[in-house]
């Protein structure tokens, strides 16, 4: 009888301590964190160039009470709070904006324009939801400032730059984010998305993001008039017949159930309508989820597209060539057991229906946070948050209109049960991972 009130008065206290945690950050929401995401909403800007969207969030973190540094790779923000013995543990959220022009309708769309890379006045918008992982970056600064009682370890928040163009994770471990405040034991980041109903989790236990390497095939030829193709060797039917060829890797060599895609995305020859050209020229994206089918894939790209130069007869020193034009990014891959400990946490926390059912990962798009946790290798958990209400979903299916993708000038999220979740989310996590002795 004992063991069982002790049992009873245990779920009791947690039930409390999560209805407490709930409470608060409701709370918090309505005060603070929805006019911080209506402001973050407003005044996107560009990767590389989030100036005053990093000083407004190195604010509200020393606000917070959180130790700041400024300008790690260029704009990134990393916040440290120590809290006696235990790991350290970072959470990340990127910061920066798209070039689009936002049609959302919504009243707190963003109007602002700004100079891009080549000096360009354009639109911007936070087409993908980066101003609902900061707002929920400073939710959960909040929670764990006003419950430093009941976690110890040392908790590393970071705002990244430059996500959109897979540099800004790259760009802080160049300026030595781990030499300078310490290697985490575990990472975590998350990602609204519009595809999962709001106030659901998805923690996917494998890769939740792909990997990706930009290509470019150049196919040399030789040139002649077009009314005499025999005298030459037409670069444009031997790209195009590589582009097909390409198709049958994934469809005929890879495994059906091994995620992987190439994708030729742009194809220029010639100047003229009767010029056979001497050179035609690829550029590719290649996707996987992990390094083995990656490694795969890059050679058999450069077998087909060599050896459809040789079956059209071209010399062997004008053979097509392929230049990998990017360095790769690394597939995002969960740590399956972490991931398991903390979807047992969410579960206990918040109900074994937090998790949404219907989601299905139909897309490859890839991530540059395992940047961060590949070499050296962190243990890491990249979870999502649901942003787009039941109700959008099932108007959509009823032949109503479709729920926008991200990056569309249409896209929107409903913020309030997008950041509660993700901080609610994120607080249970890193209570479980940095537990009070």
């Amino acid at each position: 009888m004992k063991k069982l009130a002790l049992s009873l008065c245990v779920a009791l206290l947690a039930s409390n301590v999560q209805a407490d945690l709930r409470a608060d950050i409701e709370r918090d929401y309505q005060k603070h964190l929805s006019p911080l995401f209506e402001h973050f909403h407003k005044h996107p800007e560009l990767s590389h160039l989030e100036f005053k969207t990093a000083k407004r969030l190195a604010k509200e973190l020393r606000a917070a009470g959180f130790e700041v540094t400024e300008g790690v790779g260029k704009t990134g923000v990393v916040a440290i709070m120590k809290n006696g013995k235990g790991p350290l543990v970072m959470m990340r959220a990127d910061m920066d904006g798209l070039p689009v022009q936002e049609k959302s309708g919504l009243p707190y769309a963003s109007k602002d324009t700004q100079k891009d890379w080549d000096g360009k006045l354009v639109p911007v918008m936070h087409a993908c939801g980066h101003d609902v992982h900061i707002t929920s970056l400073v939710g959960t600064a909040r929670q764990m400032a006003a419950r430093k009682s009941e976690w110890q370890g040392t908790l590393m928040l970071v705002g990244q730059p430059a996500e959109e163009r897979v540099g800004g994770a790259k760009g802080m471990m160049e300026d030595g984010i781990w030499q300078r405040f310490g290697q985490p034991d575990y990472a975590m980041a998350l990602h609204v998305s519009s595809e999962i109903e709001a106030g659901k989790l998805v923690a996917v236990e494998g890769s939740p993001y792909s990997g990706v390497d930009s290509l470019d095939i150049i196919v040399p030829g030789i040139g002649a008039h077009g009314a005499s193709p025999h005298r030459g060797k037409d670069p444009v039917v031997i790209a195009s017949q590589i582009v097909l060829a390409l198709q049958t890797i994934v469809s005929r060599e890879i495994a059906p159930k091994e995620p992987s895609v190439i994708t030729v995305g742009s194809f220029h020859a010639g100047t003229k309508h009767n010029i056979i050209s001497d050179e035609a020229r690829l550029q590719v994206t290649v996707r996987n989820d992990s390094w083995e089918t990656r490694e795969y894939l890059m050679k058999a790209i450069e077998r087909v597209a060599v050896n459809t130069g040789r079956a059209a007869g071209l010399p062997e020193d004008k053979l097509p060539k392929v230049i990998i034009s990017d360095e790769p990014t690394p597939p995002t891959v969960n740590n399956i057991p972490l991931t398991q400990r903390l979807k047992t946490a969410w579960a206990k926390a918040l109900g074994d229906d937090i998790f949404d059912p219907n989601y299905r990962r139909l897309g490859m798009g890839a991530e540059d946070f395992p940047f961060f946790t590949t070499e050296p290798y962190i243990p890491s958990v990249y979870f999502q948050v649901g942003g787009t209400p039941k109700a959008d979903f099932e108007r959509e299916k009823a032949g109503g209109a479709p729920v926008p993708s991200h990056h569309s000038p249409l896209f929107k999220i409903t913020p309030k049960p997008a950041v509660t979740t993700g901080v609610e989310a994120t607080v249970i996590a890193l209570m479980e991972l940095m537990p009070k002795s």
